[in-house]
């Protein structure tokens, strides 16, 4: 999965059009294939005679709470509240159903500490599924009591629930370790005891290392394709060329993650080398004697 977040904004217009990739409207309805999960109060402004809103609406809907508490502002006293992040599947990953984009909704929703379980008085927030291969989640910071939704070490946790959604979505490519050398049972005595722990720890170690949930290199992939998707965005001219540079990076990434993977997966498994084959005794070829000849 690819993740990026936006610059929070003043109003949900702008955040809705660049989920749908069209302008936000009063003429188009958005059912439910389109905003396919949101905040549990919702239901209270819904009625059964207008089962869809406009996109229009929907913004409204979600600039309300700015607009209720007028005095409310974020930790470093601005107005920004609406927040909007999007993340998209790469190009290896499979296509997902209805109900697994509406699963990645609220687990990437509870991750961005824009909901919690059970709360129906949290900030309003709606996830749009507009585009190939991509989602959307739309929030306002500003919760109906006029405080502020605060997001601590956001980043981290939406890399970690990225991961997690990749394992648990089945979208990771296997990566299959090179079998391990023949190996024959008398060949060597058995490896020494603390020989055999000593693998055994590092292999975990480098597990830990190039796990894709929740290891460091993912982590850190994690984030250097944000920057990219974020320096892709920009309109400079080197945006661009930076995009394709961190894309790069991230790709190396993947490649030692892999790389441990397959040490790892060796060390885990001790095996004995079969030594070489023993050089065949030379063995003189018989031949007639000959007597000498004299002179």
């Amino acid at each position: 999965m690819i993740p990026r977040v936006h610059v929070r904004r003043l109003d949900a217009a702008e955040a809705l059009a660049d989920a749908l990739d069209r302008p936000a409207s009063d003429q188009e309805g958005l059912t439910g294939h389109t905003v396919i999960a949101h905040w549990p109060g919702l239901d209270d402004y819904t009625t059964d005679e207008q089962p869809t809103w406009t996109s229009e609406e929907w913004a409204n809907h979600l600039d309300a709470p700015s607009r209720e508490h007028p005095f409310a502002a974020g930790p470093r006293d601005d107005r920004f509240a609406i927040w909007h992040a999007d993340v998209r599947l790469a190009p290896v990953h499979r296509h997902l159903t209805a109900p697994e984009w509406s699963e990645i909704a609220h687990r990437l929703a509870r991750a961005a500490g824009i909901v919690t379980p059970g709360d129906t008085n949290g900030c309003r927030w709606i996830a749009v599924q507009a585009q190939p291969r991509r989602l959307d989640l739309i929030a306002n910071l500003i919760c109906p009591d006029g405080t502020w939704t605060t997001q601590p070490d956001l980043l981290r946790r939406l890399v970690t629930e990225y991961r997690r959604l990749e394992t648990d979505l089945g979208l990771l490519q296997p990566f299959h370790a090179p079998p391990a050398p023949h190996t024959t049972a008398a060949a060597h005595p058995a490896a020494a005891p603390t020989a055999v722990g000593a693998a055994a720890q590092l292999a975990q170690l480098l597990h830990q290392l190039a796990d894709e949930a929740t290891g460091p290199l993912a982590t850190v992939r994690g984030l250097v394709e944000h920057a990219a998707h974020r320096l892709g965005a920009l309109p400079d001219a080197y945006g661009p060329v930076s995009e394709h540079q961190l894309d790069w990076i991230a790709r190396r990434l993947l490649s030692i993650q892999q790389d441990l993977g397959a040490v790892a997966d060796l060390a885990a498994t001790p095996h004995r080398t079969a030594p070489a084959p023993a050089l065949p005794l030379a063995h003189p070829t018989a031949t007639s004697a000959r007597p000498l000849s004299t002179p």
